[in-house]
């Protein structure tokens, strides 16, 4: 019986020739993630290990993203517990706010810390981001994070796979947000539910990077263990280009056993809107109807990175953001701050009416930077539109792509571009 990409790299990390769905596995792993919320938890655990000293310090990164910089006294206080930790420890992954500081999620990729055929997992919900380059990369209580800095390893309970078929070519305006909220929306939340989501097929060239960190770091929306891409030539050229270690290429057989198999057409995929309040709960842009909105961010783990602010700024540039809105745009790194700043993105943002952030997860979380009163309505490029979620739990969020939101900040109200 055959594999699946993520069967073969977990078994490679466990030391089997084989293994199969449902099997418990102990894996060796290559990184362990944590952020500021997560890593003080593991860290009042990591003493019963009966560990000293984490098992490599090159292997652990620890990012404060998501209250940071500080939001209050609480949240400067779990910041410091981490930050001591990681001197006491010598972890060279260490990233302070302002140092080369970022999203997690999209920090460790853009600084090569992940590549092809790794086993990383994340004391955060969304480290199955790094799917996008071929590893196998998912997210995990904070206890397990303690494990993982102990021991180096962790156990899995093997997932079984849907095998996503993607044909087709992009139309203008439409990107990799629109094609996995459109994909949540035929499966919904728990229609992975541990289960890899194995994308394939011809589309996948039409797919940049930026477009499979998008659909990979959302795989976790709809219940998935994880979400995974085969290594092409896009792939090799974005790991070489980021410094990652030489990547260990791993593909399905071709007898690999699959627990279904959904087929896209993205010749046919349309802009696509998640309404209050599941990710599922999906419509083409043209179902929208006349929502009025107050607010819109730009940004997160999911669509921060340069090539959104791009999208963003072509769009917004010459143009006013609606009186009735505030549009927050927050650059999920230093490195894509910098870099927008050196194309004018920044300039066309404040000049259009909008508030440039420094990097962090801010509002997406409800954290900060951008929280919702009673009733307001807000179109987000982030993850999750749950209840409460951004604020009061009688606001809105409206899960969109950057073009989306661009667009509808100008218009105040969800249009398409």
């Amino acid at each position: 019986m055959g594999m699946t990409m993520t069967q073969k790299i977990l078994a490679a990390h466990a030391g089997k020739a084989e293994v199969h769905a449902g099997e418990l596995i102990m894996a060796r792993l290559d990184l362990v993630l944590g952020n500021d919320i997560t890593t003080p938890v593991a860290i009042g655990e990591f003493p019963k290990f009966g560990r000293q000293a984490v098992f490599d310090r090159e292997k652990i990164a620890l990012v404060p993203d998501h209250f940071a910089p500080n939001k209050d006294i609480k949240a400067a206080t779990q910041c410091a517990t981490m930050r001591c930790f990681a001197k006491a420890q010598q972890i060279k992954n260490y990233f302070e706010v302002g140092h080369d500081c970022g999203v997690e999620h999209a920090l460790l990729p853009e600084k090569g810390l992940v590549t092809a055929g790794d086993c990383i997992i994340g004391a955060d919900s969304h480290t199955c981001t790094y799917g996008a380059v071929g590893a196998f990369s998912t997210g995990v209580g904070s206890t397990d994070m303690a494990c993982g800095m102990a021991t180096g390893e962790t156990w899995f309970r093997v997932p079984g796979a849907i095998k996503v078929t993607v044909t087709g070519r992009f139309r203008p305006h439409v990107s990799g947000k629109d094609l996995i909220l459109h994909l949540i929306g035929l499966i919904g939340v728990d229609g992975a539910r541990y289960m890899s989501l194995e994308f394939a097929g011809e589309g996948l060239s039409a797919l940049t990077m930026d477009d499979r960190f998008t659909i990979a770091n959302m795989a976790i929306e709809a219940g998935a263990k994880n979400g995974i891409f085969p290594v092409d030539a896009a792939t090799r050229e974005y790991l070489a280009s980021h410094g990652a270690k030489a990547p260990v290429v791993y593909a399905a057989d071709e007898d690999a056993v699959y627990e279904r198999e959904v087929k896209i057409d993205l010749d046919t995929l349309e802009p696509t809107v998640a309404f209050p309040h599941l990710p599922e709960n999906t419509r083409p842009i043209g179902d929208a109807g006349d929502i009025k909105i107050d607010q819109v961010v730009i940004g997160s783990c999911t669509n921060g990175r340069i090539g959104d602010m791009r999208i963003a700024a072509e769009i917004i540039r010459g143009k006013k953001v609606h009186p009735d809105v505030r549009c927050i745009v927050i650059p999920a790194t230093q490195r894509v701050w910098l870099e927008a700043a050196r194309e004018g993105l920044l300039e066309i943002f404040a000049e259009a009416g909008c508030v440039v952030s420094t990097p962090t997860c801010g509002p997406c979380l409800g954290g900060y930077m951008g929280i919702l009163a009673k009733g307001e309505k807000c179109v987000a490029t982030t993850n999750r539109n749950f209840v409460g979620r951004m604020g009061h739990v009688e606001s809105e969020i409206y899960l969109a792509s950057p073009a989306v939101a661009a667009a509808s900040a100008i218009a105040g109200r969800i249009v398409a571009p």
